[in-house]
């Protein structure tokens, strides 16, 4: 089983995640930049934040077999922020990066003229640089930011099938759906989505541009939630080629409209920047977990990056 998590913060993860990732079937992920918890005070934080998803994080990812990609943007809980407003102007010089497939986070997270202002200035600059965006609709009055969403998408020069709306549920798919997006669904242990819910919307609405990521970050999350949405699909009677639509081929379709997505991870270098991700000499036991080889080194994850959806 193959498996792409679309929507997955791997700043706040561990390396064992990325171990147990690999381990469930995941080889591809794309990490959206997102509030970190602690608020930002300038400009220069996101952008050391930005190098790091571009740098740091897809060469320790690709030492687990797992290819890397980001979208970047300002948030929307930023977005509210004027301290953190001239990260805009900054945008268009990361948004041509290789590994950026999409703008996003972006979107509603208290609906406010400031996060409106931010989501049409950055559907604009998606459409500026030939890119999707991946868009947050809010923890709060979700139906009411989703028909928000949706008014300033169809406002903006971003085709809606170049949209993709995240962290919808059983209130909110069916307009996201009639308005020709992309459906995002976030996986929780507690909150959003379970593995039940997931099954039994599939089950509703189909497996057309449905993406289902694990959203995971550093609250109470389950990096591999994309693997059991898959044990539950098959256990629910879904075909082998219907799991692999949702889990890899509906992400890699999407992402794939940037025109930059390459999930070979073959080959990768030592370090980066000089840094490794080992700490300290190995054991010299052969058996020790240390001395073993990494999964990237046991076998290449590159796989064929179809764009049928």
């Amino acid at each position: 089983m193959r498996i792409f998590d679309p929507h997955i913060h791997m700043t706040s993860r561990t390396t064992d995640d990325y171990e147990a990732m690999y381990d469930a079937g995941v080889r591809a992920v794309v990490e959206p930049s997102f509030w970190l918890g602690q608020p930002r005070t300038s400009p220069a934080s996101f952008l050391d934040y930005f190098d790091a998803l571009l740098g740091w994080e897809p060469f320790r990812a690709a030492q687990y077999g797992i290819a890397h990609h980001c979208t970047l943007a300002l948030n929307p809980k930023e977005a509210n922020d004027p301290r953190c407003l001239p990260v805009l102007d900054e945008l268009p010089r990361y948004l041509v990066k290789d590994h950026v497939v999409a703008v996003g986070e972006i979107g509603y997270d208290s609906m406010t003229p400031a996060e409106d202002a931010a989501l049409s200035a950055q559907l604009q600059l998606a459409a500026d640089h030939g890119l999707p965006a991946l868009v947050h609709t809010p923890h709060r009055d979700k139906l009411a930011g989703l028909r928000r969403t949706l008014d300033v998408v169809r406002e903006s020069a971003l085709a809606p099938d170049r949209v993709l709306i995240d962290h919808l549920n059983e209130t909110t798919v069916a307009e996201a759906k009639d308005g020709g997006c992309w459906l995002g669904f976030s996986v929780y242990p507690d909150t959003k989505m379970d593995e039940e819910r997931m099954v039994a919307v599939l089950r509703e609405y189909g497996p057309e541009k449905v993406l289902v990521n694990s959203a995971a970050d550093w609250g109470r999350s389950d990096p591999l939630k994309t693997r059991r949405v898959a044990d539950a699909m098959l256990k629910a009677g879904f075909t082998e080629d219907e799991v692999d639509r949702v889990l890899w081929r509906n992400p890699v379709a999407f992402y794939g409209l940037s025109g930059r997505l390459d999930l070979d991870v073959a080959g990768t270098d030592a370090t980066h920047e000089g840094n490794s991700i080992l700490r300290g000499a190995p054991r010299t036991d052969p058996a020790s977990p240390a001395t073993q080889a990494s999964p990237a080194s046991q076998e290449t994850a590159s796989v064929p990056a179809s764009p049928e959806a």
